[in-house]
């Protein structure tokens, strides 16, 4: 569908493609993402709910782990709902309004998920570095502080690559080659020159990933040499234990960041850009609490306290 503004037409449908090119996977798909959906919804709900019940999670870490849970949950549902549509109904569309929306809310999840990546990495060079002035540093004000920080300045950012996505102009036809409107995809389709959408999503990009990286490298390039001095080899499980889960977050957040806007953005290649938007949206919001509750023994001692509760009452 076109508006026509004077001489200049604006698309307000697009048609999302999703992955219609393979029919017969259409239903095991959805049933797939369904259940990955529903056990992120759990698991990030559960890793809130679980910090809430036991006092022994009221610290820092876990003030900036709820965090992540939300977060995971937001960018999964920025994206997911919408892929399950278009897997099961004839109509692909989205609007022109409903896919700048969805942009905003996915690309502000992604740099906040980054920076609170970062954040966390800050928290753990404490914690390791500093265990003795640890609840000084990172007070609770100074914890409030950090996370806002990271919401404010990833909406900016957000918001101002939106900004220069809408400036753009869209023609038919009107098809976007992904189940969702992420930027390649978005860009795609603009019938005017994208240069400076493109530059300011180059530089914004750059400043956050360097930004992000930096103070995560830096902090662990000082946790390894602490580590590294540690005469006891129980203070150097210790830290290890507290670092390998958020090492791991981020080597799987970081390296599908990488995947995904490396990739040239040629016809032969959108197969790949939607399998690693999959990967990004859909698996690893799935995946970040398991890693930090598989590894943590008071998440688990609190999940089975809180399973026992139940069952206790339901028998009684």
């Amino acid at each position: 569908m076109l508006l026509n503004l004077g001489n200049q037409s604006s698309v307000t449908l697009f048609t999302l493609v999703g992955f219609s090119e393979y029919p017969h996977l259409q239903i095991p798909l959805f049933l797939v993402f369904l259940t990955i959906y529903m056990v992120t919804l759990l698991g990030n709900m559960g890793i809130i709910v679980v910090r809430k019940m036991n006092p022994k999670l009221d610290t820092p870490m876990y003030f900036f782990l709820s965090h992540l849970s939300f977060l995971d949950i937001c960018y999964s549902s920025v994206f997911t709902p919408k892929l399950l549509e278009i897997l099961i109904v004839e109509d692909r569309t989205i609007s022109f309004r409903g896919c700048m929306t969805q942009f905003f809310f996915g690309c502000a999840c992604v740099i906040t998920e980054m920076f609170m990546l970062a954040v966390m990495a800050y928290d753990r060079f404490v914690a390791v570095c500093n265990p003795l002035l640890y609840t000084v540093t990172m007070s609770p004000k100074l914890c409030v502080l950090l996370v806002a920080g990271t919401y404010m300045g990833a909406g900016t950012f957000s918001l101002t690559i939106t900004y220069s996505l809408v400036q753009l102009s869209f023609c038919e036809p009107n098809v976007i080659k992904h189940f969702g409107c992420e930027y390649s995809a978005v860009l795609s389709v603009s019938c005017s020159d994208p240069s400076l959408s493109q530059m300011v999503c180059f530089i914004i990009s750059v400043v956050t990933e360097t930004c992000s990286l930096l103070i995560i490298l830096a902090s662990y390039v000082v946790i390894v040499v602490t580590i590294i001095r540690m005469p006891s080899k129980g203070g150097l499980q210790k830290a290890l234990s507290t670092c390998t889960s958020h090492l791991t977050t981020i080597s799987i957040f970081h390296g599908t960041v990488l995947l995904l806007y490396c990739v040239p953005s040629s016809k032969s290649s959108w197969l790949l850009v939607k399998v690693a938007t999959v990967l990004f949206t859909v698996l690893i919001p799935m995946l970040n609490p398991l890693i930090y509750s598989l590894r943590n023994r008071d998440v688990k001692d609190t999940v089975k306290k809180l399973v026992r509760s139940k069952l206790h009452s339901q028998s009684t």
